[in-house]
């Protein structure tokens, strides 16, 4: 008799599927809830919010069978982080671009954690600057590609998709909002031009000026030889604040990236030393008497060798070896 409650036993196990697969289904089950709330928090907003329990339980624990990218941050206004401002509006854009794309599946969604909601993260990761990015795979633990380079690559919305491309196979087309700034500059330099042709009549004598057309000429080579076409292509971040110690830096250490910063201060840098070549040039050309003359030819050496002895400087500081240095160390 007491071999009919094992038979029974038995013949209900082999029903359910053993063990095994009762595991499985709960697994499944618990798979296809994890999803559907993050679908119901994605269709509300593109970037999810988390705290400690919600990354606990949605981007650390199994099952997992999508990626999760999460950005680190620190927004609040009392961190004064102006470079986390600046990235989650990149990313922002880079989250809407994906969850408003034809291609928007529920292999890969993008997430946030603040310090303020969720310091013990950041214990948790040994985590100790903002803004990070991470991409959490599928499967398995993040490697050491799954740690964006910040410094290196700046936090464009579009330097972010090829990154996310290349850690998840996801590619993302990144529409930006409408940016009305640029044609309206357009705009209004056209009218400044018609209304000096207007107000000048026939005498158009101005387009044929040497020293209008050289200073242009001047502002542009100096707007690209202090990396502002960088700054337009990497979206850099403006300067680099030390969550430890406070200190804000204004010069990239590394001579494969720079700050917006930085390009200000090359740029400072440079139009020194061409306005020291000027005055010099002034100095040996002009027609004053000899007491000007010197005092410009002393001024333009001034500049010239305080300058480059700041733009060497700001050199050394990024070719860390480099030998040479001039006036100021």
């Amino acid at each position: 008799m007491a071999a009919v409650p094992v038979l029974a036993l038995l013949l209900l196990l082999l029903a359910w599927g053993g063990p095994g697969a009762a595991g499985q289904k709960r697994k499944e089950m618990v798979l296809s809830e994890k999803v559907s709330q993050l679908m119901e928090w994605a269709s509300k907003r593109s970037v999810i919010r988390m705290n400690g329990d919600k990354f606990r339980r949605l981007v650390k624990a199994p099952p997992r069978n999508y990626s999760v990218i999460v950005m680190f941050t620190a927004l609040q206004p009392h961190r004064q982080c102006v470079v986390c401002k600046q990235a989650d509006e990149e990313y922002q854009i880079l989250a809407n671009s994906w969850r408003y794309s034809s291609a928007f599946t529920n292999k890969i969604f993008f997430a946030m954690v603040d310090f303020d909601e969720g310091s013990d993260v950041f214990q948790m990761l040994n985590m100790n600057s903002a803004p990070t990015f991470i991409n959490f795979p599928a499967k398995g633990k993040p490697k050491r590609g799954d740690t964006y380079e910040l410094q290196v690559r700046g936090f464009a919305a579009e330097q972010l998709a090829r990154w996310v491309a290349d850690r998840t196979d996801v590619n993302i087309r990144v529409i930006r909002p409408p940016n009305y700034a640029g044609p309206l500059m357009l705009g209004l330099l056209l009218a400044v031009i018609g209304g000096l042709v207007y107000l000048r009549g026939s005498n158009l004598d101005f387009l044929y000026n040497k020293t209008g057309w050289a200073l242009a000429a001047l502002c542009f080579v100096l707007a690209m030889t202090s990396g502002q076409m960088w700054n337009h292509i990497r979206g850099p971040p403006y300067a680099h604040k030390n969550p430890h110690t406070g200190q804000v830096n204004y010069i990239h250490g590394s001579s494969q990236a720079q700050f917006v910063a930085e390009t200000h201060i090359v740029l400072l840098f440079n139009g020194g030393v061409t306005l020291g070549m000027v005055l010099l040039h002034e100095a040996a050309t002009s027609d004053m008497d000899v007491g000007k003359r010197k005092i410009m030819c002393i001024a333009g050496i001034g500049l010239v060798v305080l300058f480059f002895s700041w733009l060497l400087s700001v050199f050394r500081s990024k070719y860390h070896g480099y030998p040479y240095r001039y006036v100021c160390s």
